[in-house]
């Protein structure tokens, strides 16, 4: 069954063909767009949402290690089952710091389909 989904693509682009803003067709991709906009919005950067996003970039200036990786785990749990519990439901979240790059690994199930699938996301330090 196709899944109607009025959403607009992340990053924001303008479709060519119609000039208008262009729209995510999948609905995989469109929870994984989600996801990487709660994690790399700092709190504080969304106006009307103070408390939106779990800030990964704003680690940049700590020191990359053990003890980052885990607060960085923490707040991206936090953020993802307070913004995005409609949504998805997190089953695990790993985050690593290898050199100058954190790993983060979530594993998720999609609520509206039931499947788990998982994201992995590198933030340069």
């Amino acid at each position: 069954m196709a899944e109607i989904l009025h959403a607009l693509r992340y990053p924001f682009a303008i479709d060519a063909g119609g000039g208008r803003a262009a729209e995510e067709s999948d609905y995989d991709t469109y929870v994984r767009q989600l996801i990487r906009q709660v994690l790399l919005t700092a709190p504080g950067e969304r106006i009307n949402r103070p408390d939106y996003g779990a800030g990964v970039r704003r680690m940049v200036f700590a020191p990359n290690s053990p003890a980052t990786a885990t607060l960085a785990q923490t707040f991206v749990y936090q953020a993802l089952t307070r913004w995005l519990a409609t949504v998805i439901k997190v089953e695990e979240v790993k985050v690593s710091a290898v050199e100058s790059t954190m790993l983060i690994d979530v594993r998720y199930i999609v609520i509206q389909r039931g499947e788990t699938r998982i994201l992995r996301e590198e933030v340069a330090f």
